[in-house]
């Protein structure tokens, strides 16, 4: 999984790790705007999504939160672990709290978001 600053990052704070299948997960912001995050609904494999439609859910200990697809494509794969153990994506956001994969329609959607330092700056500019 990568590094924070080797993701690219949404508006809505996922972040996605480039490649033929892209893996997508929450921000570490995110998460600890979020609390204790206590339960998750992914998408299913197979599942055809679009870029910045809601696609799976997560419930903290404060609220639900919708997550939306960072590109469009189909899930590849889904994170059983973070659904039975939803508090990974607290304790490892952009490792083990990873949500699920997609193979994106058209990869070049990925270029669009932000890199690490945009996202910073773009964090920042929120709090305001």
């Amino acid at each position: 999984m990568p590094k924070p600053e080797e993701a690219r990052y949404t508006k809505t704070h996922e972040w996605i790790h480039p490649g033929a299948e892209i893996a997508v997960g929450i921000s570490d912001h995110a998460q600890h705007e979020m609390g204790d995050v206590v339960f998750v609904e992914l998408p299913k494999v197979g599942q055809k999504l679009e870029k910045e439609k809601p696609c799976a859910v997560v419930e903290s200990v404060k609220s639900a939160f919708d997550i939306y697809s960072p590109v469009s494509g189909e899930v590849t794969a889904i994170n059983d672990a973070v659904t039975g153990e939803p508090a990974l994506l607290n304790q490892s956001p952009l490792d083990k709290g990873w949500m699920f994969k997609i193979k994106p329609a058209n990869p070049s959607e990925a270029d669009t978001l932000m890199d690490w330092n945009a996202y910073q700056e773009f964090v920042k500019q929120s709090a305001h």
